[in-house]
């Protein structure tokens, strides 16, 4: 088996990009909790650290699902708490994230997602990880994270489980 990479992603709700990651081929596990980097994004955001395979799912295609499942061109009053971010672990996985990334944003302009450097992550308390994994029938689960795997399976099939 090809060797295990690793990627931080913040834009929405950790529950929800937990289970979107936590949905997709390649993907040995995704811890959930809060991701802090430098210079003005110092204060920890949601965020998930998605451990994966790069010959079973490519950075491109995580970085493409990332961008679809969250808010990524919405500069909302929240993005403090739920800052669109790429955190990267390497110089040379920056250059990739922003290469894919710059890609995207010339599909679409209006993307605010950022490539920042990893810095800092805390775990979230034991009993909210594996949030939909737990129990899909919670009403926030239907209400919010449901209607992100569907679209998740309208768009990206072929790299779910």
């Amino acid at each position: 088996m090809s060797p295990l990479s690793k990627i931080a992603l913040g834009g929405g709700c950790h529950w929800c990009t937990e289970a979107v990651f936590q949905s997709l081929k390649g993907v040995e596990n995704v811890e959930q909790g809060f991701v802090a980097s430098g210079g003005e994004h110092t204060r920890f955001s949601e965020a998930v650290i998605v451990h994966f395979y790069p010959r079973e799912i490519s950075l491109s295609q995580l970085i493409e699902v990332h961008l679809m499942t969250h808010k990524s061109s919405s500069s909302h009053r929240m993005r403090y708490k739920y800052r669109s971010a790429i955190y990267t672990f390497s110089d040379l996985q920056k250059e990739e994230a922003s290469h894919h990334l710059n890609f995207y944003k010339r599909q679409n302009p209006k993307i605010i997602t950022q490539v920042l450097n990893f810095k800092e992550f805390e775990t979230s308390r034991e009993e909210i990880q594996n949030y939909y994994l737990k129990d899909p029938q919670k009403p926030f689960c239907e209400s919010y994270i449901s209607p992100k795997l569907k679209n998740l399976e309208k768009n990206f099939k072929n790299l779910m489980h």
